[in-house]
């Protein structure tokens, strides 16, 4: 499966808001769309009025890069999405949260979801004691999401326990022991990531 490989700030910058995509650096004046607030390209500075479409669109660029998915994976999710009971836009929006990936970045192991998801691939976590590598594996009410014993005396870790951590209201986090758990499945109001769902459902519903 292809993946993004250029600057991750061009992405930002071509959303015209943070993503978040690259951690600290996000949060400090080195953030390139502190210095650039403009699209990139020759012609990013130019004045563009976007059509219906083009809004809905953006929008689902958006969500897919906030949460880096990819084309393939987004219509999937979405289609999961539109056969639950329940607002599509809601259970897309709580698929995406409740990825892997998204957990581990949301419990605090992992500056940036692009690290967390890293993190994964390279096999360092587990989930209710099993070997959980695959980023996109959908986490659960009630599962527990912990750090590989073989991979806690690695600098990275051993830094976050001595971190305060702030989660979601739907998970708790122990960082002595470097284990989460995923106490119920998020609902709207839970999720803070600025997405106007509604766009997305209308783009797909055309």
């Amino acid at each position: 499966m292809s993946r993004y490989t250029d600057a991750n700030c061009r992405l930002c910058r071509r959303e015209g808001q943070k993503l978040f995509l690259k951690g600290e650096r996000c949060y400090c004046s080195k953030c390139a769309l502190e210095r650039r607030n403009y699209a990139p390209g020759q012609h990013g500075q130019a004045r563009k009025k976007q059509s219906e479409y083009g809004i809905q669109l953006r929008e689902k660029q958006k969500a897919k890069r906030f949460y880096g998915v990819q084309e393939t994976q987004f219509r999937n999710l979405f289609d999961k999405a539109s056969r639950k009971q329940g607002m599509t836009g809601e259970n897309l929006l709580v698929l995406l949260e409740t990825r892997l990936d998204n957990v581990v970045f949301r419990l605090g192991f992992a500056a940036s979801r692009k690290e967390a998801r890293q993190l994964v691939t390279h096999g360092h976590f587990t989930l209710n004691g099993k070997k959980a590598d695959i980023p996109s594996m959908e986490v659960k009410a009630g599962d527990v999401i912990a750090v590989k014993e073989k991979s806690k005396s690695s600098p990275k870790f051993k830094e976050i326990r001595d971190m305060q951590i702030t989660v979601p209201s739907w998970m708790t986090v122990d960082t002595d022991k470097l284990e989460g758990k995923v106490v119920v499945l998020p609902k709207r109001e839970d999720i803070d990531t600025p997405i106007a769902e509604h766009l997305i459902v209308e783009l797909y519903s055309k």
